[in-house]
């Protein structure tokens, strides 16, 4: 029997688990390893709380999970709690899904003045992310920067410009629905360096935010190409435009009705965030475009802001043994091979591109590498292996019947009209799992 090691319970992790199963049947036993007591990764943590919808694919990952030749092994951090090398001497393969957890940095001065945002830390505040629940960012000022041109921008904003009773429905953290509720911001400017023609937004998540109850959409009709240049864009992104169009096209009186402004401001590319302790305002360059890149015009002007979010990128966190690319942000690699036995896939493959299903083709061509360097078990011991260490180690293993466990309590714990109210302290995950 095949041994075979994920680490990481994400989309990329449980697609490749799957793709395992198809290749081999009986003939694999897979472990799924995460260092958080819970699994699904940026499903639970990264997706907006108001898109449930999306949330849904977990149901497939759960059909993996329940497979008996697939284990999810919670609460154990690869790295710290058991090396790589030690898990490349348990299993015939490695196979690192751990995704990009971490932010890019702007490069900016001023960057590190208090609340100043990333958007991994801002979201996995609102998602009750376990690193980020103590987040605690102030949201006393009128004004808040999101920078970027892409839907983790166009999420930011939303959350940010929602009514309370528009989360109706979602599993958004009581600390940040609480928080956001008392917010005083106003207005949400979302900073683009190039035009509306080369937004990364998504038809979808921009038509929802015209129908938001409080906040209204502004885009500068002079920020608009000509109308008859939509024609060389490909249909999705001409139908993007049209709703940044329809978003200039606001009456007046329609804006006054709402009191938070969501603008777009594009051609505009930040240079330095101001401020003595936290941040004040942030200094802009005016961009133009030249063969479809953004160039500084040297035109320059301040945004007063009192909360920054950058949601530029992420990059995945290293581990000690294994090769990694500073410059991608991700582990060094050919095709998913990083060395003898040792692979990573999605993400941490790739860097942070594509969405949530293309991580599915990408499981399965690095599980077809792995057959092709294994074509059989080596006897190794695998799961009774990585069991002795951790049993050694004193380490809460939590496996996915002690995950239904903490599921039924978030689910029993949840405020009227929310499908849960998720744990945001991994002991009480671990004390809800019945573990020691």
């Amino acid at each position: 029997m095949r041994q075979i090691a994920i680490v990481g319970s994400g989309p990329a992790g449980y697609y490749t688990a799957e793709a395992a199963l198809k290749a081999w049947g009986d003939d694999v036993h897979v472990d799924i390893i995460d260092c958080l007591p819970v699994p699904y990764g940026l499903i639970r943590s990264g997706v907006a709380p108001d898109h449930q919808s999306i949330k849904g694919v977990s149901r497939r990952y759960e059909a993996t999970s329940l497979a008996e030749n697939v284990r999810f092994v919670g609460n154990v951090l690869v790295g710290r709690d058991v090396s790589v090398s030690e898990l490349r001497g348990l299993y015939d393969a490695v196979i690192l899904a751990t995704g990009a957890p971490n932010d890019r940095k702007l490069g900016l001065p001023g960057e590190d003045l208090a609340n100043v945002f990333g958007s991994a830390s801002f979201v996995g505040w609102y998602n009750g992310h376990p690193n980020f629940a103590d987040l605690d960012p102030a949201l006393s000022h009128d004004t808040a920067v999101v920078i970027g041109n892409g839907n983790v921008a166009l999420d930011v904003a939303r959350i940010l410009a929602k009514a309370r009773a528009e989360f109706d429905g979602s599993d958004i953290v009581s600390h940040a629905l609480d928080a956001l509720h008392a917010s005083r911001i106003n207005r949400i400017v979302i900073l683009g360096r190039r035009g509306p023609h080369q937004i990364a937004m998504t038809p979808k998540e921009l038509g929802e935010l015209g129908h938001l109850e409080r906040a209204a959409p502004r885009v500068d009709p002079a920020d608009l190409p000509p109308e008859a240049e939509d024609g060389a864009l490909e249909p999705g992104q001409r139908k993007s435009v049209g709703h940044l169009r329809a978003f200039a096209a606001l009456a007046d009186a329609e804006r006054a009705a709402r009191p938070i402004t969501v603008e777009f401001d594009f051609f505009a590319s930040p240079k330095a965030i101001i401020g003595t302790g936290r941040v004040e305002a942030i200094e802009v360059e005016r961009t133009r475009l030249e063969d479809n890149r953004a160039v500084g015009t040297g035109e320059t002007y301040t945004i007063p802001a009192g909360l920054v979010i950058a949601c530029i990128g992420y990059q995945t966190s290293p581990i000690p043994e294994v090769p990694f690319d500073e410059r991608g942000g991700r582990f060094a690699n050919d095709e998913g091979r990083i060395g003898p036995g040792l692979y990573c896939v999605g993400w941490a493959r790739r860097g942070p591109t594509g969405t949530i299903g293309t991580n599915r083709p990408d499981g399965f061509g690095v599980i077809e590498k792995v057959a092709e360097d294994i074509t059989e078990g080596a006897g190794k011991p695998g799961a009774t292996g990585l069991d002795a260490i951790v049993r050694e180690r004193g380490i809460s293993v939590v496996e996915f019947h002690d995950w239904k466990k903490i599921e039924e309590a978030e689910v029993a714990n949840a405020r009227e009209g929310a499908p849960r109210e998720k744990f945001v302290m991994v002991e009480a995950m671990i004390a809800a799992a019945g573990k020691g």
